[in-house]
């Protein structure tokens, strides 16, 4: 069984048809960049681009950069805030013209990786933290998800944690990887203190360079690179947009 993925960043918006039982791309990921201001209008119609661009016909999972519930889009932390409150899965699908089902973008990765990826079959308390234009955590417990977690936006020494901890806090400062990681520590010992969780596994754009800051960790809980890595979130909203428990619709 196959579905279109999308998956909306705060930079790019990347899409491809997947094979849900393996996670493998069907299709060449296309990525269009996200537009500016990223208005509801605006990034309907980039999605809808992306749509035609890989002549699909057929179930639509969009994983997006905010709390989402019953398809309505409650936060905007990288988007336009003209979003917060906008029926996103009603808009979507119209300008589209399929059916799309919305989640939010870590919680997309996480499902990803603990079906078929670095998680599966791991039990306890599981972290997936994508490292983007942005921080986004998806928390699972045994398995199952506790979603809009939205853990990027703890406070730090009273700074937004993915304003110093992100990739793009890294390449705005040009920071070397070991002062970054000094940095994404510091985030992940803070979520450490509050969840004593059992397993981080790191995914988004960062992880492929994992070798580069893996040494510079020092934490209690064992962490591995997400397996499907950047691919997560469009995998994770290709399985989502055909599941039958409903997590976020």
């Amino acid at each position: 069984m196959q579905a279109l993925g999308i998956d909306v960043g705060g930079s790019g918006i990347k899409g491809a048809v997947v094979d849900l039982a393996t996670g493998g791309l069907v299709t060449r990921r296309h990525r269009l960049r996200t537009p500016r201001p990223a208005t509801p209008q605006a990034v309907a119609e980039t999605v809808a681009e992306l749509c035609r661009l890989l002549d699909w016909d057929g179930p639509v999972g969009c994983g997006f950069p905010a709390a989402v519930r019953d398809g309505v889009v409650l936060t905007a932390a990288n988007i336009d805030d003209g979003w917060i409150g906008m029926d996103g899965k009603k808009l979507l699908s119209e300008v589209t013209g399929h059916r799309v089902r919305l989640v939010n973008d870590a919680d997309a990765a996480g499902i990803a990786e603990m079906s078929i990826g670095a998680g599966k079959g791991l039990a306890g308390t599981v972290f997936v933290v994508t490292i983007g234009t942005g921080l986004g955590t998806a928390l699972f417990v045994d398995g199952i998800l506790v979603p809009n977690t939205e853990l990027g936006h703890i406070e730090i020494k009273g700074v937004d944690a993915e304003l110093r901890a992100s990739s793009a806090a890294r390449e705005r400062e040009n920071l070397s990887w070991r002062r970054w990681a000094r940095r994404f520590n510091r985030y992940l010992k803070a979520l450490e203190r509050l969840f004593w969780p059992d397993h981080f596994i790191l995914g988004g754009g960062a992880a492929k360079r994992f070798d580069r800051f893996e040494q510079h960790l020092r934490l209690d809980t064992p962490v591995v690179p997400a397996h499907f890595l950047n691919n997560a979130g469009i995998i994770g909203a290709a399985m989502h947009a055909t599941m039958n428990g409903r997590i976020s619709e």
